[in-house]
Formats: C-alpha cells, structure tokens, sequence
C-alpha cells in the first residue's frame, strides 16, 4: 500500500529501509511537487522548528533517458575535445601561478597550452570511446531522475513537535 500524496500533515511512521546508524524518521507530510515541500519546510523553520533534523526525500524515483540524436565521429570528438580543454586549461592557470618568474604572463601561457594540449587528449579519448561502444550506443542522450511525490521526514524525537507546530499554524 502506498500512501497518497496531500499537503496535510500525517503521523504515518516511515517504513523505509534505514542503513545503520541512521536516525529513526516519520514522516509529516507527503506532496505531489518538490516545491510545496520546500515550503513546508520553511514554514516550519519560520516557527522555530529545527529544521536540520528535517528531510525532504524524493519517492517512486523514475531514470528518464531522452535520445538527442545520432552521435557520429566528429561530435564524439569535439565532445570529447570540450571535456579534455576546460580542465586542461585550469591546471596549466594553476601551475602558471605557481611560477616566480611573472605569474600573469606564464599563467595565461600555460593556460592556453593546457587548453589545447587537454583539447587534444580529450578529442582522441572521444574517439576512442565511441569507438569502443558503436553499434551498442550510437546516439547521444540527456538522463535525468523524476520523484512522483516528495515526503517531508522529521526526526522521531522531534516529530510531534512538528506536527504540533504545523497544526497550530494553520
């Protein structure tokens, strides 16, 4: 049985696997949206409550992966090349700024031959890569996760306290 999403506290004890170590929680209220649980849980902390014995956990989780195409070799390597470029031109800033002989010059310098040096790498471990897995994955995609309702938990020993809060405050 699962239970409905409202926007009405409950005093429904969560039954959830809990790792070890991890504090006993009930749940207050359950929502459609992560919104109106943000909410509650601002007005709870505008009464006062401590709200970092508080969670908002996301439930019935959805991996949604949307294709965004065909992914050929040219756009596996300038993926790639992108990948490889921003972080290569960070550690060669960093190291230029690390030089004693004018920072500003040798970390400019650095960054760009990091750039093109992280550019270079990342282009051929695209290629690579692409290699390796065509004709099991030819197509780029965009993955994201989903919650269908979003339970707002307190901790056990504080939870009639919230309860008893929300229910004044309304």
């Amino acid at each position: 049985m699962t239970e409905q999403p409202s926007t009405t506290a409950s005093s429904a004890v969560d039954r959830g696997a809990r790792p070890a170590g991890r504090r006993s929680r009930r749940t207050i209220a359950s929502f459609s949206t992560y919104a109106e649980a943000e909410r509650l849980v601002a007005r709870l902390a505008e009464l006062g409550f401590p709200v970092d014995r508080a969670a908002v956990v996301g439930q019935d989780l959805e991996l949604v992966e949307q294709p965004a195409g065909k992914l050929d070799d040219v756009q596996a390597a300038a993926r790639g090349a992108l990948c490889g470029a921003v972080p290569g031109a960070l550690v060669g800033w960093i190291f230029g700024l690390l030089s004693f002989l004018n920072p500003l010059v040798t970390s400019v310098l650095l960054a760009l031959y990091g750039l093109v040096l992280g550019a270079l790498v990342g282009a051929v471990v695209g290629l690579v890569v692409h290699a390796l897995v065509r004709g099991r994955r030819d197509s780029a995609s965009v993955t994201t996760m989903l919650a269908h309702r979003f339970d707002v938990l307190v901790d056990e020993a504080v939870a009639d306290e919230a309860v008893r809060l929300l229910g004044r405050a309304v």
